[in-house]
């Protein structure tokens, strides 16, 4: 795979992704969706729903990695470096891009995306918090516990990935990505609780960078002070995940 192919493949890919992982996390949070409050399942087959396009959509180019935690654990494993940084900055962009689709999807929603609260003097409205459309928010902020949590989900992810290039039938059938998908809605219900599940430096970095420079009204932070820990989490995860693979397979 050329460095030019691997580029836009993962820019692609990821940029699906992030469209689908965003847009479901916008249709359950903003006021006048049509699927606002669907809950927790929705969100967690939506990400996996993005994996599942994403990933097969940039397979021809990329391999579709989509995930720097992916990318450095394959790097751990294998000890090829040279194309890690074509990676990680095509999934960058792409995240990028596929927050921004995600938000004009999703545009008229988000300029309307207040409540009505009662006050002393009538009723007034209320900008309702938008971050975690585009970002993980942990429920309990405790960097040590969530750094922890990002470390196990990630491992969760990267060590099956990488076993499942093992399973020889999974690859010749094309049904691998299949598996990643369900596999990522599987540690969406079981492991993201705690902080919603980054797993991915850039599925977090490239839409918070965005939600940052958007024009959305009232939209208040982007909590850059906790930014560091899907980023960091994920990746000492992933290459936890490519040294244990290397070392037990």
């Amino acid at each position: 795979m050329s460095n030019g192919d691997i580029f836009v493949g993962e820019i692609i890919g990821t940029a699906i992704l992030i469209l689908f992982g965003a847009g479901v996390c916008a249709a359950v949070t903003l006021r006048y969706s049509k699927a606002r409050a669907s809950g927790w399942i929705v969100i967690a087959f939506g990400w996996g729903f993005g994996v599942l396009a994403g990933a097969y959509t940039a397979a021809p180019l990329s391999g579709g990695q989509l995930n720097p935690a992916v990318t450095i654990g394959i790097a751990v494993d294998t000890g090829k470096w040279d194309k890690v940084w074509v990676y990680l900055l095509g999934q960058i962009v792409g995240a990028m891009l596929g927050a921004v689709l995600a938000y004009l999807v999703y545009l008229a929603q988000f300029q309307a995306n207040v409540r009505e609260v009662d006050t002393t003097e009538g009723t007034a409205e209320e900008p309702l918090p938008t971050l975690g459309i585009f970002s993980t928010i942990p429920e309990i902020r405790n960097p040590v516990a969530n750094l922890i949590t990002e470390i196990i989900a990630t491992m969760a992810l990267v060590l099956p990935v990488l076993a499942f290039g093992l399973t020889r039938g999974l690859g010749e059938s094309g049904t691998t990505v299949l598996i990643v998908s369900l596999l990522v809605v599987g540690i969406g219900l079981s492991l993201g609780g705690p902080t919603g599940y980054a797993i991915n430096p850039a599925r977090d970095l490239g839409p918070r960078i965005v939600h940052t420079f958007l024009p959305i009204p009232h939209k208040g932070s982007s909590d850059w002070g906790y930014a560091w820990i899907p980023v960091v989490g994920p990746l000492i995860g992933g290459a936890l995940a490519g040294l244990v693979y290397n070392l037990a397979f």
